[in-house]
């Protein structure tokens, strides 16, 4: 990290901000303060070793009368990418695979359920006001591309359901584009898919 790069929002306000009022900043930003939760050491060793940080909190919730509280762990992934974007579309790719294959390997170790990766996670973020090579090149299958199939694997190794947006290409309806979230079981099969209206192909765009 370089000298003058910020690590993050709380550590600049814990810096900065005396520590009386350092409570109420935060709960103004994040809301009423929940508890912290520990990692097993070997997740906190793959994270390190991997350079990845983790982070848990527990949120409650309100008492059901007809069903019993259960415990529901989500993990939220937030990534970068591993090779220059010069580099081919399918190695970038398969960096990524590999990349997010450890981070879920950890979320498995922590005992997560459900695991949401970030927003066309298979790919540079690359959406802009027009469809320009290469960026849509690492469009594929939600039904069956390279990525999907990548998750439904992982998903049966860890019993987790997964959350997997990608740049998806629809081959049956005309090769449109769509931002779209693949949702698959804990068993590996593709439950659905969500599209968003964020690219230019499909009605208003506006970024």
């Amino acid at each position: 990290m370089a000298a003058n790069e910020i690590q993050s929002l709380d550590s600049v306000l814990e810096k900065h901000v005396p520590a009386e009022e350092l409570a109420e900043v935060k709960r103004i930003l994040y809301g009423k303060p929940v508890e912290t939760l520990a990692f097993p050491a070997e997740a906190s060793q793959s994270a390190d070793s991997n350079d990845f940080e983790l982070a848990g909190y527990q949120f409650s919730a309100a008492p059901e009368q007809e069903r019993d509280p259960r415990i529901v762990r989500i993990g939220l992934v937030q990534n970068k990418i591993v090779l220059p974007t010069s580099a081919p579309v399918a190695e970038q790719r398969d960096a990524l695979h590999r990349r997010i294959g450890v981070i879920t390997e950890t979320a498995a170790k922590c005992g997560v359920n459900v695991i949401c990766y970030q927003e066309v996670w298979n790919m540079p973020f690359a959406f802009c006001t027009r469809e320009k090579l290469p960026w849509t090149q690492f469009a594929e299958s939600a039904e069956d591309g390279p990525t999907t199939r990548f998750c439904q694997q992982l998903a049966k190794k860890h019993n987790m359901v997964i959350i997997s947006p990608i740049l998806e290409r629809d081959s049956v309806h005309g090769d449109i584009l769509a931002n779209t979230a693949v949702v698959i079981s804990n068993d590996g099969v593709v439950l659905g898919k969500s599209r968003k209206n964020h690219i230019p192909r499909v009605g208003d765009f506006n970024e």
